[in-house]
């Protein structure tokens, strides 16, 4: 019958005693409020997580044992669990929505613990990009070695708002490639869209970083009013966009590509490319962050006017 005599002798007994409600599962998991800190303790701990949003559930609760408090650090847990505070990002938006609620200004605990979640964030490929051309990603993506071509390399954009990519390949990896690939793709794009690109993210490699009087790239970005910011060293994840759409090329492109025809000149790849980086900004819906299922291209230009306004030189002309 699929369970053992006992349990059936035992099922039987409580249908007779308490009919068939008996039978219904009852948790045994009850709180019992009686072992819960007073509501004075967990105003207190609710508003020192607020306070100082970076500090442990140790610290917090040797900090309350200075003002008079006992409670373990358990303790504290338990109330942060209860307030959905148990997490550092969840203690940091609830100091951010209490901000924008009742106009606090800041302290300097504050202020440190909201700079650092930006940088974690960054750490981690979450990117504040405000409007079209605000911040551009670019990467070096290693496509692989071909008879009579030899090494290829990819040099790699992405709009961080719209997800817009431009994309050209290379036989080697140099500070002159790296420059290339935004003064022939990406911007004659921003000008023709009226717009400018501010900023540029990129890793430490030495086709990006090196001595601002001599480097090819980091000459063209200081001829173009181009700002330039890297990643943090040994955490490839603050590229994460590139890295990103990196893994979609590989998977979507070359590995299809090159299943279907064989190569003997960049060119051909290149023209291939070109045609599969067209519909990828034109024709095929993302999911990112600002897209959210329109294609790149389309979020592109309807960021165009974030960008104009926030642009003082545009409004002033």
């Amino acid at each position: 019958m699929g369970f053992s005599r006992d349990t059936f002798y035992r099922y039987r007994e409580l249908a007779n005693e308490g009919g068939f409600e008996a039978l219904i599962e009852k948790t045994r998991r009850k709180p019992n409020r009686k072992n819960r800190v007073s509501e004075e303790v967990e105003a207190a701990i609710i508003r020192m997580a607020i306070e100082q949003p970076a500090m442990s559930q140790v610290r917090v609760a040797n900090e309350l044992l200075k003002q008079g408090t006992h409670i373990s650090a358990a303790g504290v847990r338990c109330v942060w669990l209860r307030n959905n505070l148990q997490t550092f990002k969840q203690r940091i938006k609830a100091l951010e929505e209490k901000v924008a609620s009742e106009g606090l200004i800041l302290t300097e605990a504050q202020v440190v613990a909201l700079e650092r979640k930006k940088d974690d964030d960054e750490a981690m490929g979450e990117i504040e990009t405000e409007h079209p051309g605000y911040l551009g990603s670019q990467d070096t993506f290693y496509v692989g070695t071909i008879k009579g071509v030899g090494r290829i390399y990819q040099q790699t954009f992405v709009d961080t708002y719209s997800k817009v990519a431009a994309a050209k390949l290379y036989t080697g990896k140099t500070p002159l490639t790296a420059a290339d690939l935004l003064n022939d793709r990406v911007l004659p794009l921003f000008e023709s869209k009226g717009i400018t690109l501010q900023r540029v993210l990129t890793d430490r490699g030495t086709e990006y970083c090196g001595r601002h009087d001599e480097h090819a790239y980091q000459l063209f970005l200081a001829v173009n009013d181009i700002d330039h910011t890297r990643t943090k060293v040994k955490s490839p994840q603050t590229n994460g966009i590139c890295e990103r759409f990196h893994r979609t090329i590989l998977q979507e492109f070359y590995q299809v590509a090159f299943r279907k025809k064989l190569y003997e000149t960049l060119d051909a790849i290149q023209e291939d490319l070109d045609s599969w980086i067209s519909d990828y900004n034109e024709k095929r819906t993302h999911q990112g962050k600002m897209c959210c299922g329109r294609t790149p291209m389309e979020t592109f230009d309807d960021g165009i006017n974030i960008w104009k306004d926030k642009n003082i030189d545009h409004r002033a002309a």
